[in-house]
């Protein structure tokens, strides 16, 4: 194997705690010494974990300091679900794959927002998720980093346009705007406009990375699953396989448009592309999500997290050991992976 550093951009996608499996492939490719990371773009979950890597690597914490960031964040994370409402019955139990389905806090959650909509934001509401971001993480590090960039994307409720935020101006209300399920959270407002997650612009967004990534190889981290196993049945259930497939639809299309014309759409809209001769990877947690009851995305347990931890490392070990001489030669993205197999 070639001893030459290479770099590499990093796309991380959104899905609720289903980000603890983005954590691992972070950990181990944090410890890779042959890969340089020079940029993060994410969506909702991946947003945040873009922003922790950047607090981490901040002035000199470098690669272990990013690590350590994680490890802080995603453990804080499990010990507050302990506290949670949001926990599996003992039927969820029985049924496994992490499921909540039967958790009455998880189907009030969603049919509070859709009969009333969420709690509007006021001067003194309480954002359980805003609190936590705001002691996890520290936005004056993340914007005075110089390591690595940070591209996450929003959506304007009004346009239906994606919005990139940059790191130089990262801050919890952006975080927020970036992760705002419109069913759990309301419309998050950044400088007069309103903004929902930004999964359903861009999961995760490709555009800033072709652009100004500073590496002509990107790898997405993929844990918004393409397909699912069981149909939804229930309106909760309904609603997030509905969000799935509306999260998939900008990263479908912005990968075909990557593969057959090498070039991308720019995710703020308008006509504008980019042409790039992009190497595009894939590490994906498609192969195992799929035995996950939808509403596990909702589950941040200590085992399950720790579990996807560790799914999420094995995952990008065994694409370091198939595809690391590959980085700066040839992409080695999977079609399938993106696009569904083929049924007869």
């Amino acid at each position: 194997m070639s001893t030459t550093t290479k770099k590499i951009s990093l796309a991380l996608q959104g899905g609720g705690t289903y980000g603890a499996f983005t954590w691992g492939v972070l950990e181990r490719l944090l410890r890779e010494e042959r890969l340089e990371i020079t940029s993060l773009s994410g969506a909702s979950a991946g947003a945040i974990n873009a922003a922790v890597v950047a607090d981490g690597y901040a002035r000199g914490g470098g690669r272990e300091g990013a690590r350590r960031a994680l490890d802080r964040f995603w453990r804080a994370l499990a010990g507050t679900a302990l506290f949670s409402p949001l926990q599996r019955t003992p039927l969820d139990h029985l049924a496994g794959g992490y499921t909540m389905r039967h958790s009455p806090a998880y189907q009030m959650l969603e049919m509070a927002g859709a009969l009333a909509g969420p709690v509007l934001e006021m001067p003194f509401t309480v954002n359980p998720l805003r609190n936590f971001l705001t002691a996890m993480i520290d936005f004056e590090r993340v914007r005075a980093c110089e390591e690595v960039g940070v591209f996450i994307s929003a959506t304007e409720v009004r346009s239906g346009r994606g919005k990139i935020f940059v790191r130089q101006e990262m801050d919890v209300q952006r975080l927020m705007a970036s992760a705002c399920l419109p069913t759990v959270f309301a419309a998050v407002q950044v400088e007069g406009e309103a903004y929902w997650d930004g999964s359903f612009a861009a999961n995760p967004p490709l555009a800033p990375l072709v652009e100004n990534g500073g590496a002509q190889d990107l790898l997405v981290v993929q844990i918004n699953p393409i397909e699912r196993k069981e149909i939804p049945r229930s309106m909760a259930d309904i609603s997030n396989r509905a969000n799935e497939i509306a999260f998939n639809t900008s990263f479908v299309r912005e990968v075909n448009a990557l593969l057959h014309t090498g070039a991308v759409p720019s995710e703020e809209g308008g006509a504008a592309i980019t042409y790039a001769p992009v190497r595009l990877h894939l590490v994906t947690a498609n192969d195992f999500l799929v035995d996950y009851g939808i509403s596990s995305k909702f589950n941040a347990e200590p085992g399950f997290l720790e579990q996807l931890r560790a799914r999420g490392v094995a995952a990008a070990d065994a694409w370091l050991a198939r595809h690391a001489d590959d980085v700066g030669v040839r992409g080695t993205l999977d079609p399938a992976a993106v696009f569904g197999a083929q049924r007869p």
